[in-house]
């Protein structure tokens, strides 16, 4: 996520068109990639639940079939990018923003095999508690992007000058460079289990019907997430660049305050799921809402930073007052929602570790899809709200699925530790 918000710094010298476009392409291939993502987050479940039974073979058969599922991912995934790059004359995009969305996409979809790898891995690793090579992975790798977007884009060190196609470029670098990193960190580290005991490479379908059977229910439930925000900025792009634009940086410093109840929806995932295969169904209701007020925690100090340092953080992307002063409203919206949006994602995780992933997803289409973005539409261009209208739209629905599926947390919880 940070790579985004560095390629969307990087590209704003070139004006709000290319800060939209950027956002948009970014956002675009993001709802597409995170299906085939989505369907490796059965890892979570499997390769916690073995771990937690110290059966470290088990956990080495479920990554052989992440990484074989994931190399089957990467071309419906590309085909379908090119779909839509099809089908994007028919969006009512701004001409200016229009011309540089299509040379974006076709770039950045050129990464998704190391992407989907990259997924692969990063579930495996954190399945079986090792994830410092994660994160310096992720840190050096925005190193990495930093310097080639400064090298592609603008033409640095001998190269041509990309624009915005270059920052798709840069972000290609940098994938292949933590997909690498991950799965070196997997032969050298003890932990995962690398010993002499003989392990089946093969395809398992067994094994990947089952990965299937648990990822696309969760992957749709991601993807519905991703993907409503994904057509607000579609939607964000039918108005004037600066709309758009100050749309853009207001979703990129959401999306990064996100990763943090992101990250502990994760961390619930597998804590319960690895109480649950040690055989501690109590401690593993306690791992769920830990997490869930850890995640309530955090994101209303975030809700904090929105609303009183709004606007100096805009000004890190763009100098435009008129970008400033619309995005300012937008965070102010962000962090009235913050701990719904927290809370959302860290049930959903906590509910993945009990291997519960359909509810979840029934739950996103009625909040964001039947609920949010209609809203959101009919307050943007029916009663004249402009882009805030959009952000209202979304936050109802936000607001929505965290109640629900915190509903749907205590009762199953209150399941398992009754078990």
């Amino acid at each position: 996520m940070f790579m985004g918000l560095v390629d969307t710094i990087m590209v704003g010298p070139l004006g709000p068109a290319a800060i939209a476009a950027t956002g948009m392409g970014s956002a675009v291939f993001s709802a597409i990639a995170m299906f085939g993502m989505g369907l490796l987050l059965g890892l979570d479940t499997f390769v916690s639940r073995a771990y937690g039974a110290n059966d470290r073979r088990e956990c080495r058969q479920w990554l052989h079939q992440g990484v074989w599922l994931a190399c089957a991912l990467a071309p419906p995934t590309m085909a379908l990018t090119g779909l839509v790059l099809v089908t994007i004359d028919w969006w009512g995009l701004h001409p200016e923003i229009r011309v540089l969305v299509g040379p974006y996409l076709r770039v950045t979809s050129a990464g998704a095999l190391p992407l989907l790898l990259y997924a692969a891995a990063r579930r495996y690793l954190q399945g079986v508690h090792v994830v410092r090579p994660i994160v310096f992975a992720l840190v050096s790798a925005n190193v990495v992007n930093a310097v080639a977007n400064w090298a592609l884009v603008y033409g640095h060190l001998g190269l041509p000058a990309l624009g915005v196609e270059g920052s798709a470029w840069a972000t290609n670098v940098s994938r292949l460079y933590m997909t690498a990193l991950l799965f070196l960190a997997i032969r050298v580290e003890p932990r995962t289990g690398n010993d002499a005991t003989p392990v089946p490479r093969g395809v398992d379908l067994v094994r990947i019907r089952q990965l299937l059977r648990l990822g696309l229910p969760a992957a749709s439930q991601i993807t519905l997430e991703v993907g409503v925000f994904a057509a607000a900025t579609g939607l964000a792009g039918r108005l004037d660049p600066v709309s758009a634009g100050s749309h853009q940086i207001a979703l990129n410093l959401v999306s990064l305050a996100f990763m943090v109840p992101l990250g502990l929806s994760s961390a619930a995932a597998v804590r319960v799921g690895f109480r649950l295969g040690a055989g501690h169904a109590g401690r593993a209701a306690l791992a769920g809402w830990t997490a869930l007020a850890g995640g309530a925690v955090a994101m209303l100090g975030i809700g904090l930073v929105f609303l009183f340092l709004s606007a100096p953080l805009i000004r890190v992307f763009t100098a435009d007052p008129r970008i400033i002063d619309t995005g300012v409203g937008l965070l102010v919206i962000a962090a009235a929602v913050s701990l719904f949006d927290g809370t959302q994602v860290v049930a959903t995780g906590a509910l993945r570790g009990l291997g519960e992933t359909r509810i979840p997803m029934f739950v996103n289409v009625l909040g964001h899809w039947v609920f949010g973005l209609p809203v959101g539409y009919a307050f943007c261009f029916r009663f004249g709200w402009g882009v805030s209208g959009l952000w209202v739209g979304l936050s109802l629905g936000l607001t929505i699925t965290a109640v629900s599926l915190t509903v749907v947390w205590w009762k199953k919880a209150g399941l398992v530790d009754a078990l």
